[in-house]
């Protein structure tokens, strides 16, 4: 608060003894700021290389989800559409599990895609308002993945359409770190997004 203080009393600088943050030994002042100098240049150092990180990891999450959205724009019908979504989410986001339903749409009844889901699933759906991730654990979607249900650890549920929910992506995986409550959600979003309007411009 009195950055001035010692231009005010320089006869302090000749008597101050300064602690040396390992040495225990007294040191000059201007040591011991030198010291506090380096201390935080390796903590903004630290900071920047995780800051680095992150950018990558974005950057390379937003070149997979460019890939998605270029195949699924491509997509000529509905089946393409869905092989499209499952085949990137394996193979590029590396999710192994994977399932889609939609419902008050005209999907073909023979379609996985189509399978009964009942009322108290539909309306979990709709009031999400955004993706959930979680433990596998005790989720009412999991049975959806059938015969692979039992090998889920973690699940993430992104709900289709934003005036009117009509279907739910559901992404199961044997981590039960993969899909947390506190993870970062915008990509599974922004995924969401782009399946709910494939699914719309082609039933």
């Amino acid at each position: 608060t009195h950055p001035q203080f010692f231009d005010q009393h320089p006869e302090l600088l000749e008597t101050i003894s300064v602690t040396h943050p390992y040495g225990g030994r007294a040191i000059p002042l201007a040591e011991r700021q030198t010291v506090a100098l380096r201390e935080k240049l390796k903590l903004a150092e630290s900071r920047l290389v995780e800051l680095l990180q992150f950018g990558e990891e974005n950057d390379a999450i937003s070149e997979k989800v460019h890939r998605l959205s270029v195949a699924l724009a491509g997509a000529r019908d509905f089946p393409a559409l869905a092989s499209s979504l499952y085949f990137h989410l394996r193979e590029d986001f590396a999710v192994p599990h994977v399932a889609l339903r939609v419902w008050g749409k005209s999907v073909a009844a023979d379609f996985d895609e189509a399978k009964p889901v009942d009322d108290a699933q539909k309306q979990h759906a709709e009031t999400m308002g955004a993706p959930q991730c979680g433990p596998a654990a005790g989720n009412p979607f999991v049975p959806w993945f059938g015969e692979s249900s039992g090998q889920l650890r973690s699940i993430a549920l992104v709900p289709l359409g934003q005036t009117a929910v009509f279907g739910l992506l559901a992404l199961g995986s044997e981590d039960p770190k993969r899909f947390f409550p506190e993870m970062g959600t915008l990509y599974l979003r922004r995924i969401g997004e782009l399946c709910a309007a494939g699914v719309t411009a082609r039933l």
